[in-house]
């Protein structure tokens, strides 16, 4: 079986409803001449525009709306908080969790994230689970260690089949918005540490058929390198994400052929 190539956009805390709209329909309109059968898109917006992005890419082919964040909880007094059921009410697909700005500026911790996976999966909800080193912990030998704990306390809790529906992107946090990148060599590393880390979890083939996306600002000037490394299956997009001429070359980036 091929893994799945993901090219995922994540918007943040951008653009107005009307600019929305439109990025929506630019990258559909030059999706439409885009021929990979084993790529898929997602689209993480806003929780406002979810539902009206979600309607303008319903039955589309291997396109994903999902948003950026969840509660775990169905429904309850948390005022301000999103429930994966409202998600599922209004056409999400998929939710990004554990993203290293709500790790660091939110506060949010791996006991957290780990039940905020759990809903999502209950909820039929595709899980894009995010870990990566800082840039002291990369300086200090970390790396590894800092990934080993976030999969094993937000993810080692789901059963293989649960497991088989997970998405992981690493992003190493000093390579995001800093002007520093990671090299594909780099990233290569942890992308095959982090599928050894599963395979010894949970078998080889639950870890040869998880998608795992590089999210350490991905562009179209050094996407093509990163995506034919043997064990990057895609990319997170933070600011190329937010222009569909940027996002395309990128999709358009991605080898025609997978592991």
């Amino acid at each position: 079986m091929k893994r799945n190539k993901i090219i995922a956009g994540n918007w943040k805390m951008n653009l107005s409803f009307v600019e929305a709209t439109q990025l929506t329909q630019d990258i559909l309109a030059q999706y439409q001449n885009y021929t990979n059968q084993h790529t898929k898109v997602m689209l993480f917006v806003p929780f406002v525009y979810a539902q009206k992005v979600a309607e303008i890419c319903a039955e589309k082919p291997n396109i994903y709306v999902g948003v950026q964040n969840m509660h775990y909880e169905k429904a309850g007094a948390f005022t301000g908080e999103i429930s994966p059921v409202m998600l599922n009410s209004i056409g999400v697909e998929a939710v990004i969790i554990g993203h290293s700005e709500r790790r660091t500026l939110f506060h949010e911790d791996n006991e957290l994230l780990a039940k905020k996976v759990k809903s999502a999966l209950e909820h039929n909800l595709i899980p894009v689970f995010c870990v990566g080193e800082t840039l002291q912990e990369r300086e200090t030998n970390q790396t590894q260690s800092v990934i080993c704990m976030q999969i094993e306390k937000g993810l080692f809790h789901l059963s293989h089949e649960e497991m088989s529906k997970i998405i992981i992107a690493y992003e190493p946090v000093w390579a995001i918005g800093t002007g520093k990148n990671a090299t594909p060599e780099q990233a290569q590393e942890v992308h095959a540490y982090i599928r050894n880390l599963i395979a010894t979890r949970y078998s080889t083939n639950i870890a040869q058929n998880i998608s795992i996306l590089y999210g350490g600002s991905m562009k179209p000037d050094n996407s093509a390198d990163l995506l034919k490394q043997p064990d990057i299956d895609g990319g997170l997009i933070g600011g190329a994400s937010l222009k569909a001429k940027d996002f395309i070359e990128i999709l358009q980036s991605v080898p025609q052929s997978n592991a």
